[in-house]
């Protein structure tokens, strides 16, 4: 049998929390917040999922994210106990830990976030979108992706 682990969570959703920004001792940032994502079905149930950002990603959020504003966050699930101290019980927490972020509206949409030709340099995020004033996420959130798509003229020159 083939020894298989994988974790990997894709949420988006409304920031259900301001993200706090902190940084330990040894001066790493860290942010964590909530993201209120709606269940489908014949009940709506909204689940509202803990997310842990660290480093560059953590400032990003806290930079550019508030509550009620939409977000992608792509990272992995994991848990973690520790021993409660005023009742001495072990405790359980599962969240997920963000290795990225995404913008998902435009301002004009309800997000408090617009990049800047500025701001983008500063994030690493692709001028062009940039200049336009919109959030610079395109097809699946990938920054940059909107409308990068060739045209082909005719069946033959398909690869396939």
């Amino acid at each position: 049998m083939a020894n298989f682990n994988f974790s990997k969570a894709i949420i988006g959703g409304r920031m259900a929390s301001d993200p706090e920004l902190k940084t330990t001792p040894s001066g790493i940032s860290m942010a964590s917040f909530s993201v209120a994502v709606r269940r489908r079905g014949k009940n709506d149930v909204t689940d509202f999922l803990s997310v842990t950002a660290w480093r560059a990603t953590a400032e990003f959020i806290s930079r550019y994210f508030r509550k009620g504003a939409s977000i992608c966050v792509v990272g992995t699930i994991q848990t973690r106990s520790w021993t409660d101290s005023r009742t001495g019980q072990a405790r359980y927490a599962t969240e997920i830990v963000a290795d990225e972020a995404f913008f998902v509206d435009s301002k004009a949409e309800g997000g408090q976030v617009v990049v800047t030709p500025d701001s983008a340099a500063m994030q690493g995020v692709p001028e062009t979108a940039a200049g336009e004033g919109k959030p610079a996420v395109g097809m699946y959130g990938t920054p940059g992706a909107r409308g990068q798509f060739e045209s082909i003229a005719g069946d033959e020159d398909l690869p396939f």
